[in-house]
């Protein structure tokens, strides 16, 4: 069995972060193993206002030191609150010994709109980026990484991917998802070669808190199982639609993705062409 290591934060109510990554991990048949950041929790009286709060260092270096000793084989980073931690974070990828890194660049907890960290962004370009073999930024990440603008079309995410990726990362993979003004849910691979639009059907679904955890955490697995990485990201987005497609309401405020909808349900149809 492969061993897939997370560096995130802790999802109280289940969803997304550390909680999205294992159970993803065991849908793909790897080990998945944690080193916890951050614990976020929601405030049901405060209509599910997030708080994070932050471990201790040493803590965390105790977490990926006990993880990295079991040797991995693949590892992805979620969310990082502070520049320390993520340089800590880029460090654990250099001690791991595995180029099969994807990089989730998380800024914000869904539903809130303010950044963890202005400084995260800098930190993230100069201490993950360049050991990443996948980043997968949202438009918003994209944006802030290009030091551009959010994108809005595909002809802006590709010039976003480009910056990306002379930060470093091998691959850039920018979600779009049905944010974008396409008939189909959109995202752009970029490889450094060549540009590719993944393409699915949209899903009329509001259940889609952990989506981004989760196909990251999809593609890790899918490289330590030892997929070539086009193929890896086109088979996470094929699993992530079909969690989104049976996602479900927890409660008022929020409904998660289903992480074993895979299992039960045909996978949805994910297209992938090259672009011009």
């Amino acid at each position: 069995m492969k061993k897939t290591l997370t560096i995130a934060g802790s999802d109280t109510s289940g969803g997304a972060g550390i909680q999205a990554d294992l159970k993803t991990f065991q849908e793909h048949g790897t080990y998945g193993m944690t080193a916890l950041t951050v614990v976020v929790t929601m405030d049901p009286e405060k209509y599910w206002a997030h708080g994070v709060y932050s471990l201790p260092t040493d803590v965390l270096q105790a977490q990926i030191k006990t993880a990295l000793s079991t040797g991995i084989d693949a590892m992805k980073t979620g969310m990082l609150a502070t520049e320390e931690v993520i340089q800590i974070a880029g460090e654990a990828i250099q001690q791991s010994g595995t180029s099969k890194v994807v990089i989730d660049p998380v800024m914000v907890c869904k539903g809130e709109d303010e950044v963890l960290n202005p400084g995260n962004t800098d930190a993230m370009i100069q201490y993950l980026l360049p050991h990443a073999m996948v980043t997968t930024p949202n438009l918003f990440e994209a944006g802030q990484l290009a030091g551009r603008k959010t994108p809005k079309t595909v002809e802006e995410m590709k010039e976003a991917a480009k910056r990306i990726h002379a930060h470093g990362p091998q691959t850039v993979v920018i979600k779009g998802g049905r944010s974008l003004p396409t008939e189909k849910a959109t995202d752009l691979f970029y490889d450094g070669e060549a540009f590719y639009v993944l393409e699915s059907d949209v899903i009329d679904s509001h259940y889609n808190h952990g989506a981004g955890c989760t196909f990251a955490a999809a593609i890790t697995a899918n490289l330590a199982n030892g997929l070539a990485v086009q193929e890896a990201v086109v088979q996470a987005k094929a699993f992530v639609a079909a969690a989104i497609q049976n996602g479900w309401k927890l409660n008022e405020y929020v409904g998660p993705v289903m992480h074993g909808a895979a299992r039960h349900h045909a996978l949805p149809e994910v297209t992938i062409r090259p672009l011009d």
